[in-house]
């Protein structure tokens, strides 16, 4: 049999406190159907100004699985959750708002799918079931979760759900947390780098008693922002690289671009096909810069986490060696042909040749010297990377030689 702790921030929800609180705690005998021995229900005032604490406190006096906990000030939805799950002694916690948007009669579905083995259970308001969700948030709550499974390469259908259950013990994994209304996108980005199962339960979602406290255009770009953040603290290069693979892809397209141009017999470029031209050498540029920058701190995060490195934009090398392994013999022949593009050039133009015709080989020849000492430098560091990131098991295995 195991425990059971609900946790229910609540700010100003004098309105709706009762009715949530009483429908937690109607649901006790279904929990012990699924096999929840003990419950408890505890309720954090955040620093709420009407008359929450006080409602509260009239259901802890009557009634013992019911615990009120205040914060003297506001400090927020996430720090509000955090104090509930610092005092939860239980085996699962699960958590829901104080508005009446979410179902606690459906806690023992989820307690049930945390029984059988999954870590992370979260109400999924995305999944089909009736929903009253106002379309705006409808629309931000898809663009987040398919965010959240292009970052983390795993499909997620609501990233930001205000009601879920987990096991305790995987608190130290998914911490730290934030204090505010990102914590849920945060919590489920943390969760996904860090390979806890976790498994949707399709749960109806309804218009909240008063008035909203979400923001969704200040909210959501606290949203975008911590989850972005987030996922760069464990695979950089899945973000960097995808902005440097783009990057990358635009200086193709110039140069296919202006080679098609050359076959059709133009000779002269107009000014918006220089412009073009430059915009693709300088996207080239950056997109190998960031590709390579993302791959350096794949690498750093490996070293802080003590864990292998993740190769390449999805996690695996498709190569049998890393790309980056590959970085030093391709930075020295982009240097070596940019050096004789850009000799050859030179020469041509003593010897007479219009400047006009080879100005543009010394633009290629020195994007090409550029981006090579660039790419043989970035070896250079991880290889050293590499050389620390196993350190330890070398010493390990002379230590025992």
């Amino acid at each position: 049999m195991s425990t059971f702790s609900v946790v229910i921030p609540a700010y100003n929800e004098e309105s709706g406190i009762s009715e949530i609180i009483q429908r937690v705690l109607a649901i006790k005998n279904d929990l012990a159907a699924v096999g929840i021995e003990q419950f408890k229900l505890l309720v954090v005032d955040d620093g709420s100004s009407d008359n929450t604490g006080q409602i509260t406190e009239a259901f802890a006096a009557d009634n013992s699985d019911v615990e009120l906990i205040q914060h003297p000030q506001n400090k927020g939805y996430g720090a509000a959750l955090k104090t509930g799950f610092c005092h939860a002694e239980s085996d699962l916690i699960g958590f829901l708002d104080a508005d009446g948007t979410y179902p606690p009669e459906l806690f023992p579905k989820l307690c049930e799918s945390a029984l059988n083995g999954s870590d992370l259970v979260i109400g999924s308001r995305m999944s089909g079931a009736d929903s009253d969700m106002p379309l705006t948030r409808r629309v931000g709550n898809f663009f987040f979760a398919n965010l959240l499974s292009v970052l983390g390469r795993r499909r997620v259908s609501d990233s930001a759900s205000g009601m879920r259950v987990f096991r305790r013990d995987i608190l130290n994994q998914i911490y730290p947390l934030p204090d505010g209304l990102n914590l849920t996108p945060v919590m489920s980005t943390r969760a996904i780098h860090e390979g806890i199962s976790m498994t949707e339960v399709p749960i109806p979602y309804s218009e909240r008693v008063g008035r909203s406290k979400l923001s969704v255009v200040r909210d959501g770009s606290i949203f975008l922002r911590s989850m972005i953040w987030t996922a760069l603290s464990y695979n950089p290069v899945r973000i960097l690289g995808l902005i440097g693979l783009a990057g990358v892809f635009i200086a193709l397209l110039a140069a296919v671009s202006l080679i098609v141009l050359r076959l059709q017999g133009v000779a002269t470029l107009r000014p918006l096909n220089i412009v073009a031209l430059y915009v693709g050498a300088v996207s080239g540029f950056i997109g190998v810069t960031l590709y390579a920058l993302g791959v350096t701190f794949n690498y750093l995060v490996s070293l802080f986490h003590k864990r292998p490195v993740q190769q390449g934009i999805t996690g695996k090398s498709a190569l049998k060696t890393p790309i980056d392994r590959h970085f030093g013999w391709i930075g020295l022949t982009m240097l070596a042909v940019g050096s004789i593009i850009g000799t050859v050039s030179l020469l041509l133009g003593f010897n007479g040749w219009d400047m006009n015709r080879l100005w543009l080989y010394g633009l290629g020849s020195a994007m090409l010297i550029l981006t090579g000492v660039q790419l043989f430098i970035y070896w250079i560091v991880l290889r050293v990377l590499e050389e620390l990131s196993v350190r330890d098991l070398k010493i390990d295995l002379d230590l025992k030689s």
